[in-house]
């Protein structure tokens, strides 16, 4: 039986991040998501994908409109996993923090 291994950190993404699509609705009025993707590399890699759990720690949305926001890890690998934000129709997302925890082998 291999020993659990935990793997963590914090991490703040927003309109200063490279590709930041959620400070503004689509100019059409669609009321699509609008989806940004991060990759978070692990300091080591496990031997198989492990859990990995998201908290929301901080947010910086605009306040004219209803606020909207899916925070989830997608695309989990014994490497990495992507962090996918998302929100939709009018909702302005200006900043999003988040901690995230990896236990696995």
């Amino acid at each position: 039986m291999l020993p659990w291994k935990s793997l963590s950190a914090s991490l703040q993404l927003g309109v200063l991040t490279e590709g930041w699509n959620l400070a503004e609705p689509l100019a059409d009025g669609a009321e699509d998501a609008r989806v940004f993707r991060f990759t978070v590399y692990f300091a080591a890699p496990f031997g198989s994908p492990p859990i990995v759990h998201l908290g929301l720690t901080g947010f910086d949305l605009d306040q004219r409109d209803s606020n909207r926001l899916i925070l989830r890890a997608t695309q989990i690998t014994n490497e990495s996993f992507v962090a996918e934000i998302s929100s939709w129709r009018e909702t302005r997302v200006y900043s999003v923090e988040f901690s995230w925890l990896a236990l696995g082998a």
